[in-house]
């Protein structure tokens, strides 16, 4: 299996040193992006409430004019057909989200994965880019929703636009990065993503090795498993259960479970059942944020149906061409030429050729779970 098939590019540290070098500060904080796809899925099969139930599941979505906050300063946008969506997970360091990630109940608001999302023109393919969060990059200025301003800044981690100045932040940052417009913005926070898992049934995978960290809490045999809410948070956490323990190989994991979740998505059946419907559409709509123009059941509704034709087996899944920091080997630095090919290749809606990802930073954690 090559670097850039199923389940997606292998990005670990080079040998140990990297993945074991590598802060456990974020460990409990794996950003549960997938919940998007879930989300819209569950809106496809059954998001047409009717009466009190509609308006149920409009109140729970909470929304960012995206739009207002960056203005006009951003890339033009490119009418032929395809769509971009940024995709971030969150973990708002409260309430339930504490629980699960750990750490102090500060209030405060962390996202450490990302992905850019490509729906191909005729929406029947897509190309999803993960977004290493220890990338260094330069941010651009950035303005809060509260109105306060950040200076731009240089050789900072990418997770840090997304603390810095939230949701218009990380959108004008990988902007800034792509040269290509995001049309919508997408968030999701890994509370509910545990409990939506456990309300389709389980996901399941196949692991071709036994994963064992009890960092994350996942003690799987080699085999086919359902994994329950519990067991999948655990999964797209896990570090040290597989590879060689880096951060960065984590992301193949999670590139090959949203495979599986939109597998599982397109096969549940719950359309017989209005009450198991409801309730997971209470709690997708609760579990994402989306961009004003998103911002109602009827418009995700409209998005959803137009991911409906996109299988597991037509969605390319890549990561960000990088390569390791010669100063520091617990960050990555953008192979620039390389990701060149890939926004080009986004931008003009045509596939990501091979050669984008070729020689770039590979890993230890290639094929160890499969849909």
């Amino acid at each position: 299996m090559s670097a850039e098939s199923t389940p997606g590019p292998d990005i670990s540290g080079p040998g140990t040193k990297a993945g074991s070098h590598r802060r456990r500060r974020g460990a409990g904080r794996r950003a549960l992006l997938v919940t998007a796809w879930t989300a819209a899925g569950i809106l496809v099969l059954g998001g047409a409430g009717v009466g009190y139930l509609y308006f149920k599941l409009n109140g729970n979505l909470k929304t960012v004019d995206i739009n207002q906050m960056l203005g006009g300063d951003r890339p033009t946008k490119v009418d032929n057909g395809s769509e971009n969506i940024l995709v971030l997970g969150s973990d708002t360091r409260s309430g339930a989200n504490r629980k699960l990630g750990g750490g102090a109940d500060d209030g405060s608001a962390r996202s450490d994965t990302a992905m850019i999302v490509h729906v191909y023109k005729g929406h029947r393919k897509a190309a999803v880019v993960s977004v290493p969060r220890d990338t260094l990059i330069d941010r651009p200025a950035c303005t809060e929703a509260q109105g306060t301003s950040h200076a731009a800044a240089t050789g900072v981690m990418f997770n840090s636009a997304y603390s810095t100045g939230g949701a218009a932040c990380a959108v004008k940052t990988v902007e800034s990065m792509t040269g290509i417009r995001m049309d919508h913005y997408l968030e999701v926070d890994f509370s509910g993503f545990q409990k939506l898992i456990d309300e389709l049934g389980g996901v399941q995978v196949t692991t071709t090795k036994a994963i064992d960290d009890p960092e994350s809490h996942l003690d799987l045999k080699a085999g086919t498993h359902t994994l329950d809410g519990k067991q999948a948070l655990g999964l797209v956490r896990t570090r040290h259960g597989v590879g060689d323990g880096s951060d960065l190989g984590r992301i193949q994991l999670q590139q090959a479970f949203i495979k599986a979740l939109v597998n599982q998505i397109k096969q549940v059946g719950v359309l017989t059942s209005p009450t198991k419907l409801y309730d997971l559409a209470d709690t997708a709509t609760k579990t994402v944020t989306t961009d004003s123009d998103l911002g109602s059941v009827n418009s995700l509704i409209d998005f959803a149906n137009g991911l409906k034709s996109v299988s597991a087996k037509n969605m390319r899944m890549v990561t960000m061409p990088v390569e390791y920091d010669p100063a520091n080997p617990n960050r990555v630095i953008v192979a620039e030429a390389k990701a060149k090919l890939v926004w080009k290749a986004l931008e003009s809606d045509k596939p990501i050729p091979a050669s984008a990802t070729k020689g770039t930073a590979t890993g230890q954690a290639k094929g160890v779970v499969t849909s």
